[in-house]
C-alpha cells in the first residue's frame, strides 16, 4: 500500500525512532576521495533491534518550526562561520549606501555554504533562492561564483590574497569558470554580481558580530517567505531546504 504524500513534517514521537540508538550515514558526496571505502558496510553490519539508521530530527541539532523562514535557517543550521560572514557582507553593503536588492544578494551568496554543500556553491545557492527572489539576485549569487577568480580594477576588487593560501599561488580556475566569468562580464547584471565579490572579500572579521533582525525589513521587501514554510510549499527546490532541516536522514 502506497503512502499518502504530504507536505507536512511528520509528527514528532514521543521516543525518536523507538529510542533506540541512531547511526548516522554520511552522505556519499562527502566521503569520495576519503580513505573509508567500507563505511556504508561497517554501519550497516551494526544495525539490529536496538539499532537503526536516522529518520527525522536529530537532537543534536536544534528543532526548525514547522514553517521554517529564511532567519530559521541563519539562526538553527548555518554554520557560525558562513553566517557571519554572510551577515557581515551584507552590512558592508548596506553601510555603503548599496540598493537593497544588492544587500540581499550579499545575504544569501554563499547560503549554500551554511548547511548544505560547497561545491558549485553559486549554482546550489541560486538553486536555492530561484523561487523567492527576483531573477537578478538569484543570477547574481549564481556568477559571482565565477567573478570571484577576476579581478575588477574598476570597483577595486582584486584577487583575494586569502585564495593563494587555500588553493596554491599557481592555481588557475576550470575552463567552465573561466567560461562562466566571460559570460558574465557581458551581461547586463554584471555589476550586481560584481558587487557581491566586492563585498564578499572583505566580510571575514571574527570580532563582528551582526544579529540577523537587521536585514528583517529588507528579507520582508525582497524575498517572498511561503507560507507553508520553506521545504513545504512544493516548490522545485522544496527538497533543499529539507535536506538542511534534517541532514542526516539516510534516505
Amino acid at each position: 500500500m502506497n503512502a499518502k504524500l504530504t507536505g507536512a513534517q511528520p509528527p514528532a514521537a514521543s521516543a525518536a525512532q523507538g529510542g533506540r540508538r541512531r547511526l548516522i550515514m554520511p552522505h556519499p558526496i562527502a566521503e569520495l576521495g576519503r580513505e573509508h571505502p567500507e563505511l556504508e558496510r561497517e554501519l550497516m553490519a551494526q544495525l539490529g533491534p536496538d539499532c537503526v539508521f536516522m529518520m527525522g530530527d536529530n537532537p543534536a541539532l536544534p528543532q526548525m518550526p514547522e514553517q521554517p523562514r529564511l532567519l530559521d535557517f541563519f539562526n538553527l543550521r548555518f554554520t557560525a562561520f558562513t553566517r557571519n560572514h554572510l551577515l557581515q557582507s551584507a552590512r558592508l553593503a548596506l553601510k555603503s549606501g548599496l540598493d537593497e536588492k544588492i544587500v540581499l544578494a550579499c545575504l544569501l551568496h554563499d547560503i549554500a555554504n551554511g548547511a548544505l554543500i560547497r561545491t558549485d556553491h553559486g549554482y546550489w545557492g541560486a538553486q536555492l533562492i530561484e523561487p523567492y527572489v527576483s531573477e537578478e539576485i538569484s543570477w547574481a549569487v549564481r556568477y559571482h561564483q565565477a567573478l570571484r577568480f577576476f579581478p575588477d580594477e574598476s570597483v577595486g576588487y582584486g584577487y583575494p590574497e586569502a585564495y593563494r593560501e587555500f588553493f596554491g599561488p599557481e592555481y588557475q580556475p576550470s575552463a567552465y569558470v573561466r567560461h562562466a566569468y566571460e559570460e558574465a562580464r557581458k551581461h547586463r547584471w554584471y555589476m550586481t554580481a560584481r558587487l557581491i565579490t566586492l563585498n564578499d572579500a572583505y566580510a571575514f572579521d571574527p570580532d563582528v558580530v551582526v544579529d540577523p533582525q537587521e536585514f528583517t525589513d529588507v528579507i520582508g521587501r525582497h524575498f517572498r517567505q511561503p507560507a507553508a514554510g520553506l521545504g513545504f510549499d512544493n516548490s522545485p527546490v522544496a527538497h533543499m531546504w529539507r535536506t538542511m532541516i534534517w541532514p542526516n536522514n539516510l534516505l
